[in-house]
């Protein structure tokens, strides 16, 4: 059986969002196509705290700055997706209905969390494998954003988990930081064992 797992599709993450992926939007009339194909469905959402550890402002600096934060590189972003606004709650468009389960992220204010089921310290999990192995799932599909964060490091620690684990390339977008951080996140990706679906 396999699950499809909606990765960040939020307000905030759309273009003129606080933190858009350019074309974001684009993915969500495709996700939505995805979503009658799957025999299961979970979605994950950013869900921080007001004064978060990867918010510029928390520290005073400015978005893209980095920054040491307990031995871990941390790239500093504008402030998204904080719990309970508009910003962190489902794109608009988005069908919610088959969803079975939302696993939030990014929750301790001390440490950011890529990952769907860790977060960057590897300290808490978000219950997302404890959930699948309950239930029996272990053939994932990717969708969402960013690829070359979210969807990377989650398809990383999925395939450490030793589930199978494809992305499905049309269904993501990237934020692209540095010229070719997509590309190189698919190929790293590749090289861990995922597969990458057009």
């Amino acid at each position: 059986m396999r699950t499809l797992v909606i990765t960040d599709v939020q307000h905030d993450f759309m273009p003129g969002g606080a933190l858009g992926v350019p074309h974001a939007s684009e993915i969500i009339p495709v996700i939505n196509g995805l979503i009658l194909q799957f025999d299961h469905i979970v979605a994950t959402m950013d869900w921080h705290p007001p004064h978060h550890v990867s918010f510029a402002k928390t520290h005073g600096k400015t978005a893209g700055d980095v920054i040491k934060v307990g031995g871990i590189n941390q790239i500093l972003w504008p402030v998204h997706c904080v719990q309970g606004t508009h910003g962190a709650n489902f794109a608009t468009g988005l069908q919610q209905k088959r969803i079975e389960a939302v696993f939030h992220k990014g929750t301790d204010p001390n440490v950011d969390s890529y990952s769907a089921f860790f977060d960057n310290a590897r300290h808490r999990s978000t219950g997302l494998d404890e959930y699948l192995r309950k239930h029996k799932l272990s053939d994932l599909w990717f969708v969402g954003v960013a690829t070359d964060y979210c969807i990377l490091y989650s398809a990383i620690d999925a395939l450490q988990l030793e589930y199978k684990v494809t992305v499905i390339k049309s269904a993501c977008r990237a934020i692209n930081l540095h010229p070719g951080d997509e590309q190189k996140a698919f190929d790293k990706m590749q090289a861990k064992g995922a597969s990458i679906h057009e």
